[in-house]
């Protein structure tokens, strides 16, 4: 799924959809993303030596969970954040660098979704997550 086939599921849109590509492969979603530098959350962060922060690391890999949840999100739906725990950050992630996010949904009771996920960069791993929303109606 590219980028305008995301664009049909999530209401993210420039600057905010953080998401190159994303396939469900046998229930789980795995999603990539080029960290091209030039990035709005690596302007300060930090001069010199750019990072990308962890909160955007947790916002692609909830993203990336877009492609299992296809049937919920039916037009003007909105997927909210309702939680993250055990977040832990190993290893940062820099411009140039191409994210890959695996997840898949532990359980389910709509309009909550609970997830688990990761994010590596070349078999490396930099960030790990539990998180949850819901699909919000208008």
């Amino acid at each position: 799924m590219n980028r305008q086939e995301i664009m049909k599921i999530l209401p993210h849109r420039e600057h905010m959809l953080l998401l190159d590509e994303v396939e469900e492969e046998d229930g789980v979603a795995v999603g990539h993303y080029k960290v091209r530098g030039d990035e709005f959350f690596l302007r300060g962060h930090f001069p010199g030596n750019p990072i990308v922060p962890g909160v955007i690391l947790c916002e692609i890999l909830a993203q990336s969970a877009c492609v299992l949840l296809q049937e919920a999100m039916d037009e003007g739906k909105l997927p909210v954040y309702t939680g993250l725990n055990n977040v832990k950050f190993r290893s940062p992630v820099r411009p140039g660098d191409t994210i890959e996010t695996q997840c898949y949904i532990k359980r389910s009771k709509h309009p909550f979704y609970f997830a688990e996920g990761t994010v590596t960069v070349d078999g490396k791993l930099c960030a790990s997550a539990e998180f949850s929303f819901a699909v919000m109606g208008e």
